[in-house]
This record gives C-alpha cells, structure tokens and sequence, in this order.
C-alpha cells in the first residue's frame, strides 16, 4: 500500500516547512476575539494586527460557502480566496463558483489544483478515491492547499461545531503546530438554522445541489445526498471509516 506523507513530514521533504510567527500570538489572539464569531470575528482580526494582509479564505464554494464568502468580500473584496480544484468536482460546483464570484465581486479567487506529475504517478486511472481515498484526498487537497498557503500566516474555514465528529468542540481560534499558520473558524458556535437565516438575510443564492438532497458536496465520487434523519455530512465517504478529507490535520 502507498505510504501517505503526514503534512509536516511532506512538507519537510519539500523545503516548505517553515514557521510564520504568528503562533506566538494565539493566546494574545483568543484572549482579545476568542468569544467572537462572523463577522465581529473577522473584521478586527483582517483591518489589523498580526493577521492583517497574511490571511486566506479556503472555501470550497460548497452548500454554506456563500456565507463567509459574503461576509469577506463585505470586508475586502480583494482578499485572496482559495478554491480547491480537485479535478473531480460536480460541475454544477464550477458554475455557483462562477455566479457567486461575480455576484459578490470577488476579485482574488485563487485555484489550487493537484500536481501534474504526483497523479501521474499514484493516480493516473483516476481510480485511486475508491482504492486509497486518504491518499486521493491527500493528493487532491491538501498538497494543493499547502502549495498554496506557504505564502500566507493564517486562513479561515467553514467549519462548524454542529457538523459533528471532532468538530464538536472546535475553537473559534485555532493554531496548526506542523506549519506554523493560525486558523479562523468563525462560524464555529453557528447553527444550521443561523446559516440559514443568514442567507436569506443576505439573499445569497443556493448551491445547486441542496434541491437534489446535497448538504455537504465534495467530489462527484465521494459524496451523495443524505437521507431523512441523516446528518449534513453523512453523505460524504459513505461506508468508509473516513469523516475528514485532512486538510485539517492538527490544531490546538
């Protein structure tokens, strides 16, 4: 079986490893905004102080994606906002990526894709998501994300405490030890229902697939919609003992 590099192990061997600084500011950083969340959360943490100018949003322009998105281009349109292209997104994913962009007048999406010459290498049927799903994700998302957040000192996600799994007790604030980096989760505390509220709100459009049963979209192969009583994510990585693709490998 193919051995699949830990982050901070893939990053060593490719010379990228290397601490920003910032880490040495998380308690600091807790301290004056860790009870905050949206875009309270966001907007003293992006105008100044450590973070400021040195900050992406990694977004997956996914089911709840249009939220932090709205909320970032209220604050910077500019921004840099990281989108990973794995190469086997629903199509209709390319398209709400492309009307919410306009939409929101986003003007730095930056797409992360997976190298040429690594999928040649261990992927070059496409088949290997159903063979070694970790070392697909791997691949796929986060050597991409890593190429691509070498150049900054934190990033944001969307992720939820009520998504559940090691989801459950996760800090608004977060620091990633194997690369230095500070993550913001600034809708960690948010419920289903405050996303929901939030998009009407804001008149945000849907993703296409939440009418089909989609509430948490991933790849084509690796996600379905869910059923009655299911949770949002019980549709990714059905029938595996997987739950997270790894690009949030650590964190304290």
């Amino acid at each position: 079986m193919t051995k699949v590099l830990a982050r901070n192990e893939l990053l060593a061997q490719t010379g990228q490893l290397a601490p920003t600084g910032v880490l040495e500011h998380l308690a600091d950083l807790r301290q004056l905004h860790g009870n905050l969340d949206g875009l309270a959360l966001l907007r003293p943490l992006l105008r100044e102080g450590p973070l400021k100018g040195k900050t992406a949003l990694v977004s997956s322009f996914g089911a709840e994606s249009a939220v932090l998105l709205d909320m970032v281009a209220s604050i910077d349109p500019a921004m840099p906002v990281i989108f990973l292209d794995t190469g086997k997104l629903f199509p209709e994913t390319h398209e709400y990526r492309e009307e919410v962009t306009a939409l929101l007048g986003l003007t730095n999406v930056i797409l992360a894709r997976p190298g040429a010459a690594r999928l040649a290498r261990y992927d070059a049927d496409g088949g290997l998501w159903a063979k070694e799903p970790d070392l697909c994700c791997d691949l796929r998302k986060t050597e991409p994300l890593d190429e691509v957040l070498k150049d900054f000192s934190a990033w944001i996600t969307g992720r939820k405490r009520y998504q559940g799994g090691a989801r459950t007790q996760l800090p608004t604030i977060e620091g990633e030890p194997s690369s230095g980096r500070i993550k913001l989760n600034p809708l960690a505390p948010w419920s289903a229902d405050d996303i929901e509220r939030y998009m009407l709100l804001r008149n945000l459009p849907p993703h296409p697939l939440l009418a089909q049963g989609y509430r948490s979209i991933g790849c084509t192969t690796c996600t379905r919609p869910v059923k009655a009583g299911e949770s949002a994510r019980a549709g990714r990585w059905w029938g595996l003992d997987k739950t997270e693709c790894g690009i949030h490998g650590d964190g304290i």
